[in-house]
């Protein structure tokens, strides 16, 4: 097992690990230097803001700092941390030995990694972002920011989100697909629910900023105008996508604090938690809700009265169930009997802070006070309180509980009974505090303030606070360290915790089980643990040599088949690397370089695919005496089907935002109605029916792969039509480009309509390289009976590239009808 699973040894294994454990403690240590960071910048705004004057800082220098440290804390630290945990933790808690696609786990880091530097080298520059970490604009467009700074902020978090999007397909298809056997979902643990609502809430919350992000960087680079108002843009439109992300983002760092919690609490309180459906119902009804409140961000842009009270009402409806939750813990320590470990301080910690930060939420969801209170201290308070409430001391309680697990080792009792009340009289000592000031009227974003003598003394004893409580996180790591590095041993579960994740030696081994957890063993206990380190379980040891785990089905957990994972590889640094160079290149303004970037990337995700084929037959494998399982790539329900259907999921919102943003621009923005098309109408429609036609063909062409794929050459022609079908329609989309459209500098109306060719264009190239792999591997024979390679994939984006080309293509030819 330790030959098969573990790293390789010395700098080698430093690149080319590929294991959950490695990358969720990386993902960790990582995000936890990037809040280091971020504190530093903090403690320069506050310095800053201890005197009127001001004098530590020039203004340019400090947009940047307050730019960058809430760019750092959202992007950098919030969302990897979380990943991070989940990354660790899933696989342990669920009864697996690794999340199902290793090397896009591996691929996210590195994305994550190479962004947060290109953030960070900008700030050493003096080139970093000064616009806020929400960059509206018109502020943040050519005009007011020339410059590379804002090209920074939209290409390094976009490149961050890479990492974002690949960790939520993770999660989502590990839990769904690898939890152990018999453990139903209606039975997981809550922490597994809660990060099944975060990924979901991922795939479709990220997608709208990144469109943002991409629309603004292309209308800087290429002067395209979807924000310019003089040219048919709306800057409201910004605002709009990016709170689309924005709102949902605030649940998205709540829930896995809150899964940690629930986790937590029943074991400090010696009972099992309290309303686990109800908890359940309201982690679903969270995700569902935090859509719908993007627009109490925007009360005072002037937005009509309807609305004000729809998004009012939902924003005060959005703290039910976030109570059901409280009142959940509440009830559990009410039941049980509650021992007061380090781990239930930070929870205790956590129930002030949090709830009071919910408390100024809901006054701020009612639109008279907001339009008082909006872009004051005081929303900067209340987000702290929320956020360090809502995540930060939730995490700490999670790092609490859960380091003798990680390191083996007990802490050294004390330090962190003193991080923890330095950090917690430090913090409301700082953002109590601004409460007042913001209700005096003191101004989010500003570094000097000299005609306003009743802000000093808030502002300095702010200011002493938030270094009190610098102290206190400083104390936190040097816990941390003084753990893992002199603790003694701990025992294995030494707060006799149920589950799955103290069931195996501490630290615990790269492969977690010797043998997978069977339906009798799911509550862990030191019974189940050795039993399984015996072997006694399911698919015991490694005796192929692979890195074998069990799939099973979504919703009872009822063994399907054996996936066989990849080792360790170097192919996702390479990957984020030749991204990173495409990201560069455009910060450099060479865009013709940008295309040989590209084609290095199209050419690693070749590699990348060919290294998931298997050309050869396996027989079914022995899971336990009496049972034995097809491998996967013998099944069409696949985990890697599975996971296109999350990435697609993701497209599906991208597309669906650019279709608002031009239903939007179309009846909101000012400068409309646009200038006259000049193309020819008639031409125009014939050359989209054309290109969805091929589309479409190609969608056929898929399908008839797959019936032949049991008569072996018989896939050949079907791929090769699949290609020359897509082709086709890339023929048709290039003719309609260079006769059709117009000039996309001239108005918003035709930059969106080059926007939807180019959403189109790459989805049907990318579906040409799918068809021209599947070719390859019929041509190889790895599509044979009971093997059908990527056709359920290709499958799958192909009639996505089918059907949003239908609804682009309709809305083209609407525009040229209506002209």
């Amino acid at each position: 097992m330790d030959r098969v699973w573990t790293n390789a040894e010395g700098w080698r294994g430093q690149i080319t690990a590929v294991n959950h454990t490695t990358l969720g403690l990386r993902f960790m240590a990582t995000a936890l230097v990037f809040f280091a960071i971020g504190g530093i910048l903090a403690m320069l705004i506050r310095t800053q803001l201890a005197t009127p004057e001001g004098a530590f800082l020039d203004t340019e220098i400090y947009n940047q700092i307050f730019t960058m440290h809430g760019s750092i804390m959202m992007f950098l630290f919030a969302i990897p941390m979380l990943e991070g945990l989940a990354i660790y933790m899933l696989p342990k808690i669920l009864g697996t030995r690794d999340l199902a696609f290793p090397r896009l786990t591996a691929l996210g880091y590195w994305c994550y990694l190479f962004g947060g530097l290109i953030l960070l080298f900008a700030l050493l520059g003096g080139v970093a972002p000064r616009e806020g970490w929400f960059m509206y604009t018109p502020l943040s467009g050519a005009t007011y920011s020339p410059g590379i700074n804002a090209d920074v902020w939209l290409l390094g978090v976009t490149f961050v989100e890479i990492s974002a999007l690949a960790a939520a397909v993770e999660i989502t298809v590990t839990i769904l697909r690898q939890r152990a056997p018999g453990m139903k979902l209606t039975e997981m643990p809550l922490f597994a629910w809660y990060m099944l609502g975060t990924s979901v809430m991922m795939l479709v919350g990220f997608p709208p900023l990144i469109l943002a992000s991409v629309l603004l960087e292309i209308e800087r680079a290429f002067g395209w105008p979807f924000f310019e108002v003089a040219r048919g843009g709306d800057p409201l439109l910004w605002q709009h996508l990016f709170w689309l992300f924005g709102h949902p983002e605030v649940y998205i760092i709540f829930l896995p604090a809150a899964g940690a919690l629930s986790t937590i609490i029943p074991v400090m309180c010696r009972t099992t938690i309290l309303g686990y459906g109800a908890i359940v119902a309201a982690i679903v009804a969270l995700v569902f809700l935090s859509f719908g409140l993007w627009v109490h961000h925007m009360f005072t842009v002037g937005i009509p009265h309807m609305a004000l009270a729809f998004f009012s009402a939902a924003s005060v409806l959005v703290a039910v169930p976030t109570a059901v939750q409280v009142f959940a813990w509440i009830g559990t320590m009410w039941k049980g009997r509650p021992e007061m470990h380090l781990p239930m301080y930070h929870v205790m910690g956590f129930f002030l802070t949090f709830v009071m930060g919910g408390l100024t939420g809901v006054m701020l969801a009612i639109v008279p006070f907001n339009w008082q209170a909006h872009d004051t201290a005081f929303v900067t308070a209340h987000l702290h309180y929320v956020l360090i409430g809502g995540f930060v001391f939730p995490m700490m309680a999670a790092a609490a509980y859960w380091m003798p697990q990680i390191t083996g080792r007990a802490r050294i009792k004390g330090l962190g009974e003193a991080a923890f009340w330095t950090i917690l009289i430090g913090f409301h000592g700082t953002f109590f505090l601004m409460h007042l000031t913001g209700l005096l009227g003191m101004p989010r974003r500003i570094d000097v303030y000299p005609d306003n003598p009743e802000w000093i003394w808030l502002n300095l004893t702010s200011s002493i606070f938030g270094f009190v409580m610098t102290i206190g996180f400083a104390l936190f790591a040097l816990d941390l360290v003084l753990q893992a590095w002199l603790g003694p041993r701990s025992p294995r579960d030494p707060w006799r915790a149920p589950g799955l994740d103290w069931a195996m030696r501490m630290p615990p081994p790269s492969y977690n089980f010797a043998s997978l957890p069977s339906p009798g063993r799911l509550d862990g206990g030191t019974n189940a643990a050795q039993e399984l380190a015996r072997g006694e379980g399911l698919l015991p040891g490694a005796p192929r040599g692979q890195r074998e785990v069990l799939v099973t089905t979504v919703g009872s957990a009822r063994p399907e088949l054996v996936a066989i994972l990849p080792g360790n590889t170097a192919l996702p640094l390479g990957l984020a690397g030749a991204i990173g160079v495409f990201v560069l290149m455009m910060l450099s303004g060479l865009y013709w370089l940008t295309l040989p970037a590209l084609a290095l990337v199209a050419a690693l995700i070749w590699v990348w695919a060919r290294g998931m084929a298997h050309g050869r037959d396996t027989a079914p494998v022995e899971v336990a005496p009496g049972l034995s399982l097809p491998v996967h790539i013998h099944r069409y329900d696949t985990l890697g089907r599975t996971g296109a259907v999350c990435l697609l999921l993701a497209d599906g919102t991208l597309f669906a935002s650019l279709l608002f943003g031009v239903g939007f621009l179309s009846v909101v923005a000012p400068g409309w109605p646009p200038p006259e098309l000049t193309g020819d109408p008639e031409l125009g429609a014939g050359l989209i029916a054309g290109l969805v036609a091929g589309l479409g063909l190609a969608a056929v062409a898929v399908r008839l792969g797959l019936r032949a794929q049991g008569r072996g050459g018989a896939v050949l022609p079907a791929a090769a039509a699949g290609l020359l079908t897509n082709l086709a329609a890339l023929i048709c989309l290039g003719w309609l480009a260079a006769t059709m459209l117009d000039d996309p500098t001239r108005h918003a109306r035709d930059a969106l309509r080059g926007v939807l060719a180019g959403y189109v264009g790459l989805h049907a190239l990318i579906a040409a390289g799918m068809a021209g792999f599947a070719l390859d591997q019929a041509r190889r024979g790895e599509i044979a009976d009971m093997r059908a390679g990527c056709l359920p994939a290709w499958r799958l984006w192909q009639d996505f590239a089918a059907v949003t080309a239908l609804i682009a293509g309709a809305i083209l030819i609407a525009q040229g009808a209506g002209e």
